[in-house]
């Protein structure tokens, strides 16, 4: 299969995965979950499903389980939909783009501290040297030829 079609499946599947989640799978473990990509194999084998989860270390662990738990009956019910002759395994990770986003966050509040520092102390300086260092000649008689 080339690559722009298993790119359009893993498309598919994502939205797939998120209606059967939203629709189907009834656990009561399954916290609010959002799915955010799916990557597929180039042979359609495997197919990983990202996924964030609304809330703390707890509600992580409980969906997890929820999703492994599910996991046949998804995969049972993507094959359906995408007619495939072999259905692919899934895999579920949670993206780490939350906490990502957050270390960016803070990276860039200390850069703007920094910045707004620098541009504190630079608002008296003066020039170490000459307020023009560079040398001019006397003579510039190259523009009259």
């Amino acid at each position: 299969m080339g690559e722009a079609r298993a790119k359009q499946l893993a498309d598919r599947i994502q939205v797939l995965v998120a209606e059967l989640l939203e629709r189907r799978v009834k656990d009561p473990r399954l916290g609010f979950v959002t799915v955010t990509d799916a990557k597929l194999t180039g042979d359609l084998s495997e197919a990983s499903v990202f996924y964030t989860v609304y809330g703390g270390e707890q509600e992580r662990a409980s969906t997890a389980a929820a999703l492994e738990s599910a996991r046949g009956l998804i995969r049972s019910e993507v094959s359906k939909a995408l007619g495939l002759r072999r259905a692919p395994s899934l895999a579920f990770y949670l993206d780490a783009i939350p906490e990502t986003a957050g270390q960016i966050e803070e990276l860039l509040e200390k850069a703007r501290q920094a910045d707004a520092e620098v541009a504190k102390a630079a608002a008296g300086a003066k020039p170490a040297g000459d307020a023009d260092p560079y040398k001019h000649r006397e003579d510039d008689d190259s523009d009259d030829e």
